[in-house]
């Protein structure tokens, strides 16, 4: 036999060892799993891989927007009027948050820490000087104030008395800078004479700055790839104690600002929020890419702050219970020392349109108050999120204060926050890299099915040529004599 005939039956049957290799491996799926196992291996919370180093200092920007809402109408609101609102801001700061005293216990399965917040205010993203901007917004010393002395005539009495003394009203006007990082209020220091443990100073963020929300013990994903950063404790408690039934009580999920690696679409993601006084969800919304890396979207559902007549299980959120708010609001008293605080989505967004109706310059869209978390499927990075909160305060007329006037109840916005990352293209070129890799090593059978079918064509084309052949192959084996 030629040297052509034996080229062309072991390209035949290198087509043939290779289509039935690659189809084995695609029906196996060795390579996936081979990708999968190792990432599950990799992304862990241990000292010297990738994940822990992110996980301790992310390096993407975290930027905290502040958008305020001046009243423009306070003497018609006292006489039962509609508030008029207009929105100021954004005052943009540059928030810092490293893991910070990391500790390994339980041979290496778990790891405490505490993630202090650090903000800088950013000039060039902002709109206004904090320093400077006056905001005319709801009293919220004072209505803590009447609100917790209205059930008693007695504390009616002096709560009243003291705010008259004060000159102290429904409304004050402060800076952007005073309403978030604290101010000595007057009410507030005459009580501290007499009840030591009430703070002079008031602030939305009032000892916030340079400070931690705590010690969270952390799951490393060492036992399993889906414990990845999911709390087990924080602040030496497994649960809440805020909220009226254990399923609302429950601290689920991460910190939100990483999760397990190889999510699918059909999962839902949780994570607890101590801001937020709560554990919250997010559902799968849409594929997207972001800086070319594929993400999967998730967003927080209407059912999340449903009232408790649309989604029964939210019925713990209502303080004292039985007293629900309306679709879209979470009343968060309970962890902020008693004041009348009222959380929703900016604008209203997904809250019942008669919270909306009731507040001239309310304008929910989804673009700019959804909250949402981009997270790249295959390493479970956060790659693009944003945290959208509105701060409200309810007010009423309380008979006995005259600084109520004839004001309607309302859930009154005070300001909301957006608090943004998206990942930095130094990071992003590194997680493109790491997917093409991967990518290349999961279409190692194609690449064979590819290579067995481009012989099988060569081999083809030489078995037609072949049946040619010369002359003196064409000749019989035997001749007559």
């Amino acid at each position: 036999m030629g040297t052509r005939p034996a080229v062309t039956y072991t390209l035949g049957i290198l087509c043939i060892i290779l289509l039935i290799v690659s189809i084995a491996l695609l029906v196996t799926k060795v390579f996936p799993h081979t990708v999968d196992n190792y990432v599950k291996k990799e992304v862990q919370l241990k000292n010297g891989t990738a994940a822990f180093e992110t996980w301790e200092n992310p390096p993407p920007p975290i930027y905290m927007q502040f958008y305020f809402f001046n009243v423009t109408n306070p003497e018609e609101v006292l006489k039962g009027q509609k508030p008029f609102l207009e929105e100021r801001g954004p005052y943009t700061y540059r928030e810092y948050k490293p893991k910070e005293n990391v500790t390994f216990m339980d041979d290496g399965k778990i790891v405490s820490a505490v993630t202090p917040k650090t903000y800088v205010f950013v000039p060039e993203l902002s709109t206004g000087d904090p320093g400077s901007d006056l905001i005319r917004t709801v009293n919220i010393p004072v209505v803590t104030v009447i609100n917790m002395a209205k059930y008693s005539s007695y504390q009616i009495l002096l709560a009243e008395a003291l705010l008259t003394f004060e000159s102290e009203g429904l409304f004050t006007t402060r800076t952007v800078h005073e309403l978030l990082w604290g101010y000595k209020d007057p009410v507030l220091t005459t009580i501290h004479k007499f009840m030591s443990d009430v703070d002079e100073y008031f602030g939305l963020y009032y000892k916030m700055n340079g400070t931690d929300d705590g010690d969270y013990l952390f799951l490393t994903g060492k036992m399993n790839y889906k414990d990845f950063t999911q709390i087990l404790e924080w602040k030496g408690n497994k649960s809440l104690d805020w909220w009226t039934t254990d399923a609302c009580n429950m601290i689920n999920g991460t910190d939100g600002t990483s999760f397990h690696p190889l999510i699918s679409k059909n999962e839902t993601v949780h994570f607890f929020s101590s801001d937020l006084c709560r554990s919250l969800y997010g559902t799968f919304e849409q594929e997207l890419a972001v800086k070319r890396i594929p993400a999967y979207r998730f967003v927080l559902p209407s059912e999340v702050f449903a009232n408790a007549s649309e989604n029964p299980a939210n019925s713990g959120f209502c303080v004292p219970a039985d007293d629900c708010l309306g679709t879209g609001l979470l009343n968060v008293s309970v962890c902020r020392e008693g004041a009348p605080i009222i959380l929703s989505s900016p604008h209203f967004y997904q809250a019942d349109p008669k919270y909306i109706d009731d507040i001239e310059g309310m304008h929910p869209n989804k673009i700019d108050h959804e909250t949402y978390l981009d997270i790249n499927p295959f390493t479970g990075l956060l790659v693009r999120a944003a945290k959208r909160v509105q701060v409200n305060v309810y007010v009423e007329q309380v008979i006995g204060f005259r600084q109520t006037g004839n004001v309607q109840s309302l859930v009154f916005p005070v300001m909301y926050l957006n608090e943004s990352v998206l990942i930095d293209d130094s990071s992003a070129a590194k997680l493109n890299s790491i997917i093409l890799q991967t990518d290349v090593v999961t279409a190692i059978p194609f690449m064979m099915m590819g290579l067995g079918i481009l012989f099988g064509l060569i081999f083809i084309i030489l078995a037609c040529t072949n049946r040619e052949g010369t002359e003196a192959e064409r000749a019989p084996l035997l001749k007559p004599s």
